[in-house]
């Protein structure tokens, strides 16, 4: 770095300033004596879990992701498997022009023990395709466990051709964690990229050098308004957040029988012949059954008690619940997807119909079924 160039923060990428405390990027003058350089946002997320807010605009996550098809590189796309069409980048191929791209499904640890990864390869390639996306490659990995690293770095070793590697996703599907991983485990151990399970950690392009004179950048990660863990306080998200394999659930339902995940979401089975709905969220997560006719009520009096996540006054913030009214066809099985929570399985084996109801602006859609 030439000294006409801003100190960058280690952590987040940000330039490091020492004037204002209430600004990105401040640290104190003492911390620009330590071999690593990370600001005071970056020192409190990491020592204290602190949630720090991010001042970022989307505009300015797009101004960084537009540079990348300027250039000859070769962009990997982390997606969240277990928020699946949640943490989907969209529009990536506007952004980076002609560069080959390689699809990385993280958190594959969360899925159960018994999944065929060989089949969620497929599958995401079959999702990618159907989201306008044509990967070179898919891969899967655990950022959090190590698991899949090596063939990772193989892969982008073969495909980035002397280029440099962008890594691209929205927030809070890994990116930093696993750069991290990549890091500590094959060189450069005096850099970590702040990593928190809240949004929008990363907030500026950060450099990390490769043994040819190119680099990996880590990019800041977009934000998904639709996904349900922007509408809840951190002591909420962390309940909804999956740390450890998840554990399906499965409820015998018959038609005019609804189902509450926490406070956060309802479903109700509004016809249909009697079959299994398999619930995939995290273990934390309470799910309540009850009478169709009984479900309003219940809402109405339990929301923010017997119905949490969120708890307590946090229901105020969530927004109203909007209603999704789907039609299941006899086509196979089916998940039905809500955008940062998890997902509802069914048979598919005869129509139904379904009414999701989520807070606005949360995401529903079905998909083919991954397990």
């Amino acid at each position: 770095m030439s000294p006409d160039e801003p100190l960058q923060c280690a952590g987040c990428g940000v330039a490091i300033q020492t004037e204002d405390k209430t600004k990105q990027g401040y640290a104190p003058l003492s911390a620009l004596n330590r071999d690593v350089v990370i600001c005071q946002r970056c020192y409190r997320i990491k020592h204290y879990n602190e949630v720090a807010p991010v001042d970022m605009e989307d505009d300015d996550f797009l101004r960084i992701l537009n540079g990348i098809g300027a250039t000859d590189s070769l962009v990997v796309m982390v997606v969240d498997i277990f928020d699946f069409q949640g943490s989907w980048l969209r529009g990536l191929p506007r952004f980076v022009g002609n560069n080959p791209i390689l699809l990385v499904g993280n958190k594959v640890d969360l899925l159960p023990r018994s999944i065929n990864l060989n089949r969620v390869r497929n599958w995401m390639q079959h999702e990618a395709k159907q989201l306008g996306l044509r990967p070179v490659d898919v891969v899967l990995v655990s950022a959090a466990k190590g698991q899949g690293i090596d063939e990772l770095l193989q892969r982008v070793g073969a495909l980035r051709r002397g280029r440099d590697v962008y890594i691209v996703g929205v927030t809070n599907v890994g990116k930093s964690t696993l750069i991290n991983r990549i890091i500590h485990d094959y060189g450069s151990a005096g850099v970590e990229i702040t990593t928190s399970p809240f949004p929008g950690t990363t907030l500026d392009k950060i450099e990390i050098p490769l043994e040819d004179g190119r680099f990996i950048y880590d990019t800041p990660g977009i934000i998904n308004r639709d996904q349900i863990g922007h509408m809840v306080t951190p002591q909420d998200l962390r309940k909804l957040t999956p740390t450890s394999r998840v554990n399906p659930k499965t409820y015998q339902l018959n038609d005019r029988q609804s189902l509450f995940i926490g406070g956060l979401a309802r479903i109700d089975y509004v016809s249909g012949e009697h079959q299994p709905f398999v619930v995939y969220v995290a273990n934390a997560l309470p799910i309540h059954r009850t009478k169709l006719e009984k479900a309003d009520e219940l809402l109405a009096k339990h929301h923010g008690g017997l119905l949490a996540p969120p708890a307590g006054e946090a229901v105020k913030l969530l927004p109203p619940f909007t209603r999704h009214t789907l039609k299941i066809e006899s086509a196979g099985p089916v998940d039905v997807v809500i955008s940062g929570l998890g997902w509802v399985t069914l048979q598919g084996k005869r129509k139904a119909t379904l009414e999701v109801h989520v807070p606005k602006g949360v995401g529903v859609a079905v998909r083919k079924a991954l397990i």
